[in-house]
């Protein structure tokens, strides 16, 4: 099986989410070996694509731990990896993506809305000084909203305390002070993530949020990780576009 190293969310190798992904001919093998390859790579994410139909695909993806349901950097890997239209079958929904231009792929995902909530008092304290203005909580994800662009980027949370908690990750995210400027920082502890570098499928709970804060349709979002990672997030319906760039690095066959 052929297996691509790719760099998601960024023009720059070796920045951005590096993502994993698998070429499967035939049927998915023991989901036991699906895991151990994850579990090998380490990646936040690795995808597993199986051709199912004409550019019709069946795409699962693991954590080092887990298998999860919808993941959006090793969507943006597998569509980069593939090229041209193709559409997903996936345990999160039928996704589809498009390469647009070399190295820039557009991704159509389900829009998650979040419901208000009480930040929980062991989440300030695990935020540590970050100032939480309000929190909403989407189908995965809880979202946290903080006072300033400047205290994402500072933020050292207690990533033991954010894994015991009721959600796949924590999102933090605030205005960046333009007008349709968004950052963030995704926390994964949960899933065998303590940090996603940039994150696709966050910022279909991220995006909602802030189209009706800041009155936009689309917005340009930048996550403040070590690695950094940039992506536009249009509203369409109740769907969500995510457009990035993606960079392969790696290519190899991997061995049973």
């Amino acid at each position: 099986m052929r297996f691509y190293v790719v760099d998601a969310f960024t023009g720059n190798a070796f920045s951005g989410n590096p993502a994993s992904v698998v070429l499967v001919d035939g049927d998915f093998p023991a989901d036991g070996w699906l895991q151990a390859v994850a579990a090998e790579f380490r990646h936040a994410e690795t995808a597993f694509v199986r051709p199912c139909g004409e550019r019709v695909w069946e795409l699962r993806w693991f954590t080092p731990i887990v298998e999860i349901e919808l993941c959006g950097h090793a969507t943006l890997a597998t569509a980069h990896v593939l090229g041209g239209e193709n559409t997903f079958r996936t345990r999160g929904g039928v996704l589809r993506a498009r390469t647009s231009s070399p190295g820039w792929v557009e991704l159509d995902f389900p829009a998650d809305p979040t419901e208000p909530v009480e930040p929980p008092a062991e989440l300030r304290a695990a935020l540590g000084g970050a100032e939480v203005v309000a929190a909403g909580r989407g189908r995965y994800d809880l979202l946290v909203q903080v006072a300033s662009a400047e205290q994402v980027r500072r933020l050292r949370p207690d990533t033991e305390v954010l894994g015991r908690m009721p959600y796949r990750g924590v999102l933090v995210t605030a205005a960046d002070g333009s007008p349709d400027g968004v950052v963030s920082r995704c926390f994964y502890p949960a899933v065998g993530t303590p940090e996603d570098p940039a994150a696709g499928s966050a910022h279909c709970t991220i995006g909602g949020w802030w189209f009706e804060r800041l009155g936009v349709e689309e917005l340009a979002a930048r996550q403040l990780s070590a690695r950094g990672g940039a992506l536009r997030v249009a509203r369409r319906g109740d769907r969500i576009g995510l457009t990035g760039q993606a960079v392969t690095t790696m290519r190899g066959e991997l061995v049973r």
